[in-house]
């Protein structure tokens, strides 16, 4: 049985690795990547995410979505993470394709009326794309089988702010439409992610696999693991985007933790996701907010196993 997900994506170096991930499963099938600013700037994801299709041979449709945070001024983005160009700066060509008239917002709901029950959407950048698509068909929760998403921390610092995790800082206000709506929601936060840290031989182990899709991920990341070896002993780097498509391949890599959530929008705690586990307090304030699943734990050994042995397909 085949998975049918939409990747909502701002790549972006762990997303371009998360994308070849999807592609390479036999277990997913990729109904089409809507983009959002976040490590880029909209327009260059789109461009992106064309690019990293045309790399894989895959004809799917891409869509262009929101370009700002729901409230508040643009991005700054973070070319200091994923280069100037979202590809670790190693020049690849400009994509020859199109993208798809509709927008992101519109593709995921076109589709999930379509396949009403059968769509899980991954969500591995900010949430303007999800909040807008609420907006234009209220719904959505009812249509969708699951929303998987890569951002926040729950019992972790963040790397943001001391509290944020960046595809919630993003666009906190977004985030707050979101984590409240009425779906199931798996969080595949910080917890997980810096729980698993890349060594630079696993990139290699990619290229040797697939020389095409993992070699590009190989070239590209070299940026981004100099971003994550920074002051440290040996280099290492973090692919955060491809654990929530892992956990719909194989569930059993994860632990969950089930609680209630509230995303913060003050300015000084924004984007943090505040997350009560069942059981933890009795205040109606936590007990009546939206209800969650949060990864805390990762099998490494078999994750990391699984990545390779995907990619060698």
């Amino acid at each position: 049985m085949t998975h049918k997900i939409i990747l909502d994506t701002d790549p972006g170096i762990d997303d371009a690795m998360a994308i070849f991930f999807a592609f390479q499963s036999p277990d997913i099938e990729v109904l089409g990547l809507t983009t959002v600013y976040g490590n880029v700037p909209v327009t260059m994801a789109a461009q992106n995410a064309l690019s990293l299709c045309e790399l894989a041979n895959m004809d799917i449709p891409v869509c262009k979505g929101v370009a700002m945070p729901w409230v508040g001024p643009e991005s700054t983005y973070a070319h200091f993470v994923h280069g100037d160009d979202g590809f670790g700066n190693i020049n690849h060509p400009a994509p020859k394709g199109q993208l798809d008239p509709r927008s992101s917002a519109e593709f995921i709901v076109e589709m999930a009326r379509k396949y009403p029950g059968e769509i899980t959407l991954v969500a591995v950048g900010p949430l303007g794309n999800l909040a807008l698509a609420l907006r234009l068909e209220p719904e959505l929760p009812k249509l969708l089988k699951a929303v998987n998403l890569m951002g926040g921390a729950a019992f972790v610092p963040g790397n943001v702010t001391p509290v944020a995790e960046a595809n919630i800082w993003n666009d906190a206000y977004a985030a707050e439409i979101v984590f409240a709506a009425d779906w199931k929601l798996n969080m595949f936060g910080l917890d997980v992610t810096y729980d698993l840290p890349f060594p630079p031989n696993f990139t290699q182990v990619l290229a040797e696999k697939n020389p095409t899709l993992g070699g590009f991920v190989e070239r590209s990341s070299e940026f981004y693991t100099d971003f994550y070896s920074e002051g440290k002993e040996t280099r290492q780097c973090f692919f955060h985007d491809a654990f929530p498509i892992a956990y719909i391949v194989d569930p059993s890599l994860f632990e969950l933790t089930e609680g209630n959530v509230r995303v913060s929008t003050d300015s000084l705690n924004k984007g943090q996701t505040i997350f009560a586990p069942y059981g933890s307090t009795a205040s109606p304030d936590w007990t009546n907010a939206a209800s969650i699943n949060v990864a805390t734990k990762v099998d490494h050994p078999r994750l990391t196993q699984m990545f390779i042995d995907t990619y060698a397909l």
